[in-house]
């Protein structure tokens, strides 16, 4: 696999990537079906979009939302 590439268990990545390519989006704002469709076009994200569940996506979206408010 390639190093650069990335999945759901990644979440720090994710919400860096998140924080990175919207900074001006408020991760509150986001729902969580909007959340998937946002990560699953992150460059190299490589995870599938059936793997991932409401508590991955509470966690992406608490550690995006600490980026957002550094």
């Amino acid at each position: 696999m390639d190093a650069n590439k990335f999945s759901w268990g990644d979440i720090d990545e994710i919400a860096v990537q998140l924080w990175e390519t919207t900074p001006d989006k408020n991760p509150l704002s986001v729902s969580f079906p909007d959340l998937v469709d946002l990560i699953m076009a992150l460059p190299n994200f490589s995870g599938e979009r059936n793997k991932c569940n409401e508590k991955i996506l509470e966690a992406i979206q608490m550690t995006w939302l600490e980026e957002f408010e550094a």
